[in-house]
């Protein structure tokens, strides 16, 4: 075992009170000490968090967990990113009990899974809402406790976005980094995961989740259910149930009232179902069983909406809302550590082409490594002065990102490191999901996928064949500027 565990702690909250205490018990538990302690504040505004000191605390602007999650691992720098939820308890030594999972991984293990534990009440039998938290128990890959490496949220490109709740996205993102090839290992670490009470329309709110089921579908295909252990579902006797309560409604309307009658009681008799099989393990108080009357009646159609819903959204083409573009051999022809404004000249047809995309309101920005700086062949007044004649040449971009550093000065904005791409997706006011980069080297797609965004590789004769071959498997490849903003889905 070893004490050099390089790892980050990245917890998204909403400001819950069960922070501060989690907070205190990663900075005075025994074992290696994180690099660094990531709070992202995923509310879309209000006060300051109450941190202890040495937290770091970012702002997702209220963008959803997935979202969180990525501003919180792309901002660290630690080999490997434990998550855990800002609502869990962690043991008194979990440091210690994280370092004994991680310290004797191979490298074909790209994730640990830590033991999640649900106490439930000792006098009374569960309600509703706490046995579906008590279901994490024997959930896979639920981000409450794990760590990656960071590697390998790299190569998947981190969590999709488009989930927007605390559910499905950690499936998501496990069953890609299994298909590239990589482990995930159960640890013996312990967190607890207590389970609260919650409103009387609980369990219907949560029918939303159908949507990220829908998306799941659309990613991983019919068999995603079997792959991450979510269990059959319930869609079914929920469309059955809704098309039955629809019939017995609408056939009186068409004087078909033995139909109408028939229909009812398929209705009745599949809501009677559902209510009892919920109540049965359940306390079954006047409030309780309350509760799951009402709600059984409502949650198939609430779940037949959410899916349908879903199954649209999950269909329309994204294009991307932003189009950050490398400088050199992309836009300009490549000239090695250009320091005369007159020496530039455009690719052919990129400046119409960045004009057009500019005439229809998508925004454009420039993320470009320039290590002639740090290098001493140019100088930054010489670089700025290319680069006004870019401007002049092409218009103005709505970002402009340069990078003056070597590869070993160790900064977060070089290409592949995802620094310039954040910073121009900031600067655009987007997310960094919604930026296609396009740009003509390996640097260029493992910036883009280390930020969250897509990329398309325009290949130049200096583009090395296996970066060509991992942009074919991870984001996309054109023969020219045309072409890419084609593939990119914003050609005019």
């Amino acid at each position: 075992m070893t004490a050099s565990l390089d790892y980050t702690v990245v917890i998204p909250t909403t400001g819950r009170e069960t922070l501060r205490p989690l907070l205190d018990t990663l900075l005075g538990g025994p074992g290696p000490q994180p690099a660094e302690i990531l709070v992202v504040d995923d509310r879309p505004g209000g006060s300051d968090l109450d941190v202890p000191d040495g937290v770091r605390v970012l702002r997702s602007g209220g963008r959803g967990p997935a979202a969180a999650r990525n501003l919180g691992w792309r901002t660290a720098k630690s080999e490997w990113i434990a998550f855990v939820d800002d609502d869990v308890v962690l043991a008194p030594d979990w440091p210690r009990q994280l370092e004994a999972d991680l310290s004797a991984l191979p490298p074909e293990v790209a994730a640990s899974q830590g033991r999640i534990t649900v106490p439930l009440p000792a006098d009374r039998r569960p309600a509703d809402d706490e046995r579906s938290t008590a279901g994490l128990e024997h959930a896979r890959w639920i981000t409450a406790d794990m760590a990656y490496r960071r590697s390998a949220l790299v190569e998947a490109g981190g969590f999709d976005e488009r989930f927007p709740r605390a559910f499905r996205e950690d499936s998501d993102l496990a069953l890609r980094v299994a298909e590239a090839g990589h482990r995930i290992d159960q640890g013996e670490r312990l967190t607890t995961h207590p389970a609260r009470r919650a409103g009387f329309f609980y369990s219907l709110k949560a029918q939303r989740g159908n949507a990220d089921n829908a998306l799941m579908r659309a990613k991983h295909g019919v068999l995603w259910r079997q792959r991450t252990g979510a269990g059959p579902g319930r869609l079914g006797l929920h469309a059955l149930s809704t098309m039955a309560g629809l019939a017995a409604l609408t056939l009186p309307l068409l004087r078909q009232r033995g139909k109408a009658l028939l229909a009812a009681g398929v209705w009745a008799g599949l809501t009677a179902e559902f209510a009892g099989r919920r109540i049965a393990p359940g306390p079954r108080t006047p409030g309780e069983v309350a509760r799951m009357v009402v709600t059984s009646a409502l949650i198939p159609p609430a779940a037949c909406y959410h899916r349908l819903r879903g199954e649209i959204a999950a269909r329309r083409p994204r294009p991307p809302v932003a189009v950050l573009f490398d400088r050199d051999d992309t836009l300009i022809v490549d000239v090695p550590y250009l320091n005369d404004p007159d020496g530039v000249r455009p690719v052919p047809g990129a400046v119409e082409l960045v004009r057009g995309l500019r005439a229809r309101g998508i925004p454009v920005g420039v993320v470009s490594n320039q290590s002639g700086v740090a290098k001493g062949l140019i100088t930054r007044e010489q670089l700025d002065a290319v680069n006004a004649r870019v401007k002049e040449l092409f218009g103005p971009f709505g970002t402009w990102q340069v990078c003056v550093h070597d590869d070993g000065d160790g900064c977060a904005c070089r290409k592949p490191a995802p620094g310039m791409v954040l910073r121009a997706a900031g600067e655009l006011g987007v997310d960094p999901a919604s930026c296609v980069v396009i740009g003509d080297t390996g640097a260029d797609v493992d910036a883009a996928l280390a930020a969250g965004a897509r990329a398309v590789l325009v290949p130049t004769a200096r583009t090395l064949e296996p970066e060509i071959a991992r942009a074919r498997r991870h984001a996309a490849v054109a023969r020219d500027l045309s072409e890419a903003l084609r593939v990119a889905g914003v050609a005019g």
